[in-house]
């Protein structure tokens, strides 16, 4: 038998898009989920066994950022350094604040490594819509990887070399359109206001993840601003969900349950703005964001935020 090209570590809704847009490609696809229901993905071979999904020159991480290095630990026992490791995981581990790459640098042999990032969502992806994406690696063979298994007329990707910058970018992407969600539900939030709150919330996001070793030109690009942009339109999308929803006066709780998918921005923003302060960086919509959460912000943080000289 032929060894399966491309895998794909994760059978939620991401995991499942993106073995479906692979089956366009020229690759043979591989699924690892332990959800029965996923053994019907057309022209996807489902397994439950990691050591063959090993097989795998490429695989693709697609699990939640919490889970992300007990899966690496336990995928680093079938894996060498002929692997190449994609994740497309929006978040960023612990109170340090470690990128998912460095996490699978540290638990797994694999060392040509790179990330997935930008404005494609798990729902458009899986129906085939056209998109664009971001694959960011120091090393090109993994972005000509990526290209060669996902590239199609249906979806398009950038190639960047700055890791740690889309790492950083998609996770505080992710923050901020909880702001984009809850500013939208707002009676007294123009487009103009919006459109003021994406701009000045992409130069906080870039000084903030400059002082983490990012490149901030990566934040002006599809992996941060035109992925900030597209939440505008965006209005399943799950963090814009939770957003609208807490504007309206729903408790976070039932406002997590609407959004459907885990939205990791609700752990990783009080987490983005302690290392904000402790390194001197002013980030007054992150901390309205951090207020919109916890419930102790007033009726208007993020519109105040937006005016502060």
């Amino acid at each position: 038998m032929k060894p399966p090209s491309v895998g794909v570590l994760g059978g939620g809704p991401w995991g499942l898009a993106l073995a479906r847009a692979a089956t366009h490609g020229p690759c043979e696809t591989w699924l690892h989920s332990r959800r029965q229901q996923d053994a019907d993905v057309p022209g996807v071979r489902v397994t439950r066994e990691l050591a063959e999904l090993a097989q795998c020159r490429l695989i693709l991480v697609a699990v939640p950022s919490n889970l992300a290095r007990s899966v690496a630990s336990e995928l680093g026992h079938h894996l060498d350094g002929s692997h190449v490791v994609v994740h497309g995981i929006r978040g960023l581990s612990g109170p340090e604040l470690t990128t998912v790459s460095q996490i699978f640098r540290e638990e797994t042999p694999a060392r040509r490594l790179g990330a997935l990032g930008g404005p494609v969502q798990a729902d458009e992806l899986a129906a085939g819509r056209p998109s664009a994406m971001v694959v960011a690696s120091e090393f090109a063979e993994v972005a000509a990887a990526v290209r060669d298994a996902l590239q199609s007329d249906r979806l398009q990707i950038q190639a960047i070399r700055d890791l740690r910058g889309l790492e950083w970018a998609s996770a505080l992407v992710g923050c901020l359109s909880i702001g984009i969600g809850y500013g939208q539900a707002r009676g007294d939030v123009s487009a103009g206001l919006l459109a003021a709150l994406i701009s000045r919330a992409v130069d906080e996001a870039a000084t903030i993840a400059v002082a983490a070793g990012a490149d901030e030109n990566t934040f002006y690009g599809l992996g941060g601003y035109g992925d900030l942009l597209a939440s505008m339109a965006l209005v399943d999308r799950p963090e814009v969900v939770l957003g609208r929803e807490l504007a309206n006066g729903v408790g976070l709780a039932e406002a997590r349950e609407k959004a459907r998918l885990r939205v990791e921005a609700v752990e990783l923003v009080p987490r983005v703005v302690a290392f904000a302060k402790l390194n001197g960086v002013d980030c007054p919509i992150m901390n309205a964001i951090a207020a919109i959460l916890d419930g102790s912000g007033d009726a208007a943080p993020i519109t105040r935020a937006l005016f502060r000289g």
